[in-house]
């Protein structure tokens, strides 16, 4: 019976690790999230999204990469976020 148990659950929690990058494909875009949408990344809180915020004003980001060019986010938070970001299609800038 043990070893049915054990079987049993091998299997749930083979089952729920697959389905792990499913709850993850929910990307949050840079170009078009807000302030509390961009807190919702691992280190990310109100003041780094605000820059973030501020300086897609200004730079919209064509790519991921570009993230690092927003002050307060180094090497170690970009790695942090990478895999949950993307830029999608940049808005247009208003003149």
């Amino acid at each position: 019976m043990a070893k049915v148990i054990h079987v049993l659950l091998t299997v749930l929690l083979f089952a729920l690790l697959s389905a792990a990058p499913c709850f993850a494909a929910d990307l949050i875009n840079v170009n078009t999230a807000t302030v509390e949408e961009l807190t919702a990344l691992p280190g990310i809180g109100p003041a780094t999204a605000a820059k973030i915020v501020e300086y897609r004003e200004a730079h919209p980001f064509a790519t991921v990469d570009e993230v690092l060019e927003v002050k307060g986010i180094g090497p170690a938070k970009f790695e942090a976020i990478k895999e949950r970001i993307t830029v999608g299609e940049a808005p247009v800038k208003k003149e």
